[in-house]
């Protein structure tokens, strides 16, 4: 059976969001959901997973974690709710702000 790379979004008990990878979902899952899995879920139990992205490398699920890890919460929640409008608009905002000269003053 080939091997499975994931990135995953869980939700925490106080609503914050936590983006990780793993080779074995079910497993890290169980980890996190035993205090085990991070110290950042840890403190924030309980947590349920919110969203996953399955990859054919681990290098992909590595770029693929970096880039969810960079994104405002409003695109993550988007992501989370499949809401790919909202995905594509909160990415032209975010570019046609950095883009914009009236905002580096």
């Amino acid at each position: 059976m080939p091997r499975a790379f994931v990135v995953y979004i869980l939700r925490c008990s106080d609503g914050a969001l936590y983006i990780g990878r793993a080779t074995n979902l079910s497993l890290r899952l169980s980890l996190h959901a035993e205090g085990r899995g991070c110290h950042f879920t840890r403190t924030r139990l309980p947590v349920h997973l919110a969203w996953s992205e399955h990859h054919a490398s681990w290098e992909s699920a590595t770029t693929r974690e970096l880039q969810l890890k960079s994104w405002t919460r409003a695109k993550k929640e988007a992501l989370v709710r499949g809401d790919i409008a909202e995905l594509k608009r909160l990415s032209r905002c975010r570019k046609r702000d950095s883009s914009d000269p009236s905002l580096s003053a």
